[in-house]
């Protein structure tokens, strides 16, 4: 059987919701952000019955928040997810918990380049976080499908790696809360799990 690798981002947090940059801090999942993370379990556990799985999730607490309600939906012990910070979000550095707003009034073409994260004063560069990534799915058990649950930013580095995308093909995937990935055999396919205004799932 070809291993699958699902790739999911955290739901929506305070901060997504106040347009505030997080990376390597945290704020709590809201209703939307629990309600995504229930919908998205609801639909990995179709395509997960049968077969054998290791879940993981960042380190970071909102990644686990997502992961124990996916948990509880596919029916995967709690004390079984792993908790990897090789996952966790990029850095943003002196820019977490800072409005994206003002950022914008410093720097009004700010959005013009697709990888403006790396701008962030002291946050981490790409070649780091693609490393630390890296790292992390070569340990990672080759005959078991994976179920990662991570970021944004940290989310598209993965799906990259594991699709073989070039530097600025990376930077133009989408980064959704209400839809996951299932990667196999260099191709990838998205699930959606909203549609119409409505979540699809309980």
């Amino acid at each position: 059987m070809t291993r699958k690798i699902f790739v999911l981002r955290h739901g929506q947090t305070q901060f997504n919701a106040e347009r505030k940059l997080q990376g390597h801090c945290n704020s709590p999942l809201t209703a939307t952000g629990k309600a995504q993370a229930l919908a998205m379990g609801t639909h990995l556990k179709s395509h997960l019955q049968g077969r054998s799985y290791r879940m993981y999730a960042s380190s970071l607490e909102r990644a686990v928040e997502t992961a124990h309600i996916i948990c509880d939906e596919v029916g995967y012990a709690k004390t079984d997810l792993t908790h990897e910070p090789r996952l966790k979000e990029f850095s943003l550095g002196q820019w977490e918990e800072k409005p994206l707003f003002d950022l914008l009034d410093e720097k009004p073409d700010l959005l013009d380049a697709p990888d403006w994260y790396l701008q962030a004063p002291d946050g981490e560069s790409f070649a780091e976080v693609k490393y630390r990534v890296n790292a992390w799915l070569d340990e990672a058990p080759h005959h078991l499908d994976l179920v990662v649950v991570c970021h944004g930013l940290t989310g598209i580095v993965l799906r990259g790696l594991l699709l073989g995308l070039s530097y600025d093909d990376i930077w133009q995937l989408d980064l959704p809360q209400d839809a996951f990935y299932i990667i196999k055999d260099g191709e990838v396919e998205r699930v959606s799990c909203f549609h119409d205004g409505h979540f699809l799932g309980r």
